[in-house]
């Protein structure tokens, strides 16, 4: 079986996160879809549960972090094409994202960033293939 990874975020809202991620393109497994909770769908082994904050706290004894405020990870998925950098970061921008930092252009790698509705850090980015060949 090969191994899963599950990204646990808080959120202030799960309907309303769910509603900006659909926006993306994203989909999300109802069967650990409830009011507290959004599981959604990176890739087959890739997820990211979007967590009410107080149900959140429930898996830890330490403050949980204001992500509007401090950051602890940058969240960064990989794409397609340059294109498909532009038109996700696009589509989170209409939908009440922000940017956090400008593009990076290396020419064999290209990135953009957003903060989500609750100030979660995204990446996107594209690796051009060849240099995996060298």
């Amino acid at each position: 079986m090969s191994r899963m990874i599950f990204v646990n975020l808080p959120v202030s809202d799960v309907s309303r996160s769910m509603a900006f991620f659909t926006t993306l393109g994203f989909t999300f497994n109802e069967k650990y879809t409830n009011e507290k909770a959004a599981c959604m769908v990176i890739t087959e082994t890739i997820y990211v549960m979007l967590l009410r904050e107080a149900f959140f706290q429930t898996f830890t004894n330490k403050a949980v972090s204001d992500a509007t405020l401090s950051t602890e990870v940058l969240t960064c998925i990989s794409c397609e094409s340059r294109d498909e950098v532009d038109a996700l970061v696009e589509k989170a921008l209409a939908a009440g994202a922000s940017l956090p930092a400008p593009a990076q252009d290396h020419g064999f790698m290209y990135s953009r960033f957003f903060s989500d509705l609750d100030g979660h850090i995204w990446e996107f980015i594209w690796m051009d293939p060849a240099m995996d060949s060298q």
